[in-house]
């Protein structure tokens, strides 16, 4: 077994003391030049890296800020920790990503792992609707900052996008191309998102004067591509089948589209579809998705931004302000909801 490189080998194989290999790591600017030189030109040939571990043992925190999210399978939440990567790094710190599976007891799992490796902060999205999740970071004393939520009661700082603006631009769109019934395909009814977009619908019928009745309501357990697959084969089976869908996710509206495609029905001129997040694949579907755009990596990065605001930098959040941050969402018209020629 091949022995590690330690800092004093470093400095006998330099001529130097262990406080200047010290110096060399962590204080650059301190040591001479010709010193500086050296040293380093012998860390690059004994291949020496730094134990992490044993500068949290020291320090009491790690370099890492962890993100928690509800499905990295989701491209709406690569994107999110894209920006949030790319701020942190920024910061000389990494990020810890770990994908609940919307699952609260997972969750707390991954609460107690961050709290072994003494992250500096964590970015969150709850799958604990309750809030238990918020008051355990709380009684954990880990700074954290909500994404893509905004938790009722807390004071905590929160990136997130006005979902009740962009479930009506969604519907607004369907009701000027002519739609007079609508479904809405939604996720778990925990999930605020969820009913933000439908309140957004609501508020669009009733600003053209159609009643709620105009929107149809077909739940899902999940937000992936087979739920959307199986709420489009429920939409085919209705009677009286509506003419557009609007789906709380892209994933949703991407199945619908599969279940349209394997029914032979044309998109958009026998069903037009909208969906939500505008990940990279709405653009690229056999129809080009309609989407509501979600502005993600700013969302990323605003909230690691947030996060490294209320850490500071020696971990000092007694300065801090807690801001609560909601973006605007953008429609994105593609091919799926063209009006019929």
């Amino acid at each position: 077994m091949t022995q590690s490189v330690g800092i004093k080998d470093i400095a006998r194989a330099a001529g130097v003391s262990v406080g200047t290999v010290s110096n060399v790591i962590n204080r650059p600017e301190s040591v001479s030049p010709r010193t500086l030189a050296r040293v380093r030109a012998e860390i690059d040939r004994l291949g020496y890296v730094r134990s992490e571990s044993a500068r949290q043992l020291r320090a009491g925190s790690s370099r890492m800020m962890g993100l928690l999210v509800h499905d990295m399978g989701n491209p709406f939440f690569v994107d999110i920790a894209r920006g949030a990567e790319r701020a942190a790094r920024a910061a000389g710190l990494g990020v810890m990503v770990c994908n609940t599976a919307q699952s609260p007891a997972e969750e707390a799992e991954y609460l107690g792992l961050f709290a072994e490796q003494r992250v500096r902060g964590v970015l969150l999205t709850p799958a604990d609707a309750s809030g238990r999740t918020i008051e355990d970071f709380r009684r954990h004393k880990i700074p954290f900052v909500l994404v893509d939520r905004v938790a009722a009661g807390s004071s905590e700082c929160s990136v997130s996008v006005d979902d009740v603006a962009g479930g009506a631009l969604a519907v607004r769109h369907l009701i000027e191309a002519g739609h007079r019934s609508i479904a809405y395909i939604s996720g778990p009814p925990e999930l605020n998102q969820v009913r933000d977009r439908r309140s957004g619908a609501l508020t669009a019928l009733t600003a053209a004067g159609l009643g709620h009745d105009v929107l149809r309501e077909l739940p899902t357990e999940r937000l992936d591509v087979s739920a959307g697959r199986d709420a489009g084969a429920r939409l085919l089976g209705l009677a009286d089948r509506p003419t557009a869908v609007f789906c709380a996710n892209d994933l949703l509206a991407l199945g619908v589209l599969q279940a349209m495609y394997d029914a032979g029905m044309n998109v958009p001129d026998d069903m037009a579809i909208v969906g939500y997040d505008d990940i990279e694949f709405a653009a690229a579907a056999t129809v080009p998705l309609t989407s509501v755009r979600q502005p993600a990596v700013t969302m990323g990065a605003l909230a690691a931004e947030l996060l490294l605001s209320e850490i500071g930098a020696e971990g000092d959040a007694t300065a801090h302000e807690h801001r609560r941050v909601v973006l605007q969402p953008e429609l994105v018209v593609r091919r799926s909801s063209l009006p019929a020629r």
